[in-house]
């Protein structure tokens, strides 16, 4: 006969989350807090610390239950907001412009520091252009051509001047620009 499988706590889930990712301290909240309310998925009862809380008792304190296991992930490194913003920086920087990852920041509730959003915006244009030789890399023809190709930059974050100059120049661009100089 099988034992019914053992309530995991809060503590153990946040510890498998953050080893599969880097989360920010709001997301592994509304991770916490959800899975706090829904129950764990092999029955209605999550263990909390020592106490088993089912779907029909969660108490009104799960969420001081919950700051207080985040600060605990603080306090012991596993949960860092400046890890999460590099890691989330370098998985983005590839494909997306500054507005773009900039807001996506945002969602999480942080936001980028003064040092790497100068980082970010210096290499601006050689990520857009980048990314527009990956999809296109020619010249537009024509204006129908060159409003997809602006829309196509613009809709993945980067700045509208760094747009306009990338489908301006197109594959000579890298050669004139001087990401010091902005020209």
């Amino acid at each position: 006969m099988a034992m019914p499988p053992r309530p995991a706590s809060i503590k153990v889930r946040a510890l498998q989350w953050l080893a599969q990712r880097e989360h920010s301290r709001d997301e592994m909240r509304g991770k916490l807090l959800r899975l706090l309310k829904r129950g764990s998925p092999s029955g209605s009862e999550v263990a909390v610390g020592t106490d088993v809380l089912t779907a029909s008792t969660q108490t009104p304190d799960m969420a001081a239950e919950v700051e207080a296991l985040l600060d605990w992930l603080e306090a012991h490194g596993h949960l860092s907001q400046s890890r999460f913003v590099e890691s989330r920086v370098h998985a983005r920087q590839s494909r997306f412009g500054n507005l773009r990852i900039r807001q996506e920041l945002q969602q999480h509730g942080v936001t980028l520091d003064a040092d790497a959003q100068q980082a970010l915006q210096r290499s601006e244009f050689d990520r857009a252009r980048e990314v527009w030789q990956r999809k296109y890399g020619v010249t537009a023809e024509d204006a129908t051509a060159r409003v997809r190709q602006l829309r196509f930059l613009a809709g993945r974050g980067f700045s509208i001047d760094v747009v306009r100059r990338v489908v301006r120049q197109g594959s000579a661009a890298a050669d004139d620009f001087d990401p010091s100089t902005g020209s």
